[in-house]
């Protein structure tokens, strides 16, 4: 597919803003709400942010590496830009939509493309009453904290805590414990990615516990309700060489 009104999105760092101005200057820059791609130059932090700023757009978008891990980014080269998106490939993603009701009663929403967290605030280990889809499969949950991450997110966070990885191509979602004291056993679940995952948060005031959607944290939250919202779809390119699916394959051999 051609591309050749790229809008670019530079993140705070020099080198990124100074590249923008170079790739601006030969290919230029146009309205966010013109633009066919969205060039994004940054880490993977800046990556998520710009997602979340401009998905609405339903626009594609092309990340090159500035920060430092750029598992969502492609590499930096010289090579012709407009050259390198045309060749390239797509993937398609969905965010997970959290809802989170604290303990004054109030609620958050808010979408994260990588994972939703709970983790605890304080020394005490959380206790966390997990139910799919209006059924109670863990009645008490000892731990740190637990997770749901997409198949997009399943090698950042998710990995970190020994969660699976999942293919970029799955239905599917992991739901991973964050240092599980009880069950010590358990290790997570992989479910549908239509499921409803509900979890309420038991002995709150002493064991406060706080959520969090890629970067937007709440806390003292007392009940979270997390669906991937279908609705939404979301376009990453990536560079034919180096492809998303790829890069997850990678991770698996990785020591």
């Amino acid at each position: 597919m051609k591309f050749n009104k790229p809008h670019f999105i530079a993140s705070a760092s020099n080198e990124a803003i100074n590249q923008a101005k170079k790739l601006i200057a030969k290919y230029g820059d146009f309205d966010s709400n013109e633009a066919d791609v969205l060039v994004v130059l940054g880490g993977d932090g800046f990556m998520l942010q710009a997602i979340k700023d401009y998905m609405d757009k339903k626009t594609p978008f092309f990340g090159i590496n500035y920060g430092s891990i750029g598992f969502l980014m492609n590499t930096v080269n010289e090579e012709d830009l407009l050259a390198r998106l045309e060749s390239s490939q797509s993937v398609q993603v969905s965010p997970l939509i959290m809802t989170a009701y604290d303990k004054d009663g109030s609620f958050h929403t808010a979408k994260a493309i990588n994972e939703v967290s709970l983790l605890r605030q304080t020394h005490q280990a959380a206790k966390i009453k997990v139910s799919i889809d209006n059924r109670v499969r863990l009645e008490e949950l000892i731990c740190d904290g637990i997770l749901l991450a997409t198949p997009s997110g399943s090698t950042a966070y998710n990995l970190s805590a020994h969660g699976p990885i999942l293919s970029i191509e799955s239905n599917d979602l992991a739901l991973t414990p964050i240092s599980a004291f009880r069950p010590r056993r358990w290790k997570g679940a992989i479910l549908n990615n239509k499921s409803e995952v509900k979890l309420e948060v038991l002995e709150s005031d002493k064991r406060p516990v706080s959520a969090t959607a890629d970067s937007l944290e709440v806390r003292d939250v007392n009940t979270i309700t997390i669906q991937q919202d279908m609705s939404s779809k979301i376009i990453l390119l990536y560079d034919s060489s180096h492809s998303f699916e790829e890069r997850i394959l990678n991770e698996q051999f990785k020591y």
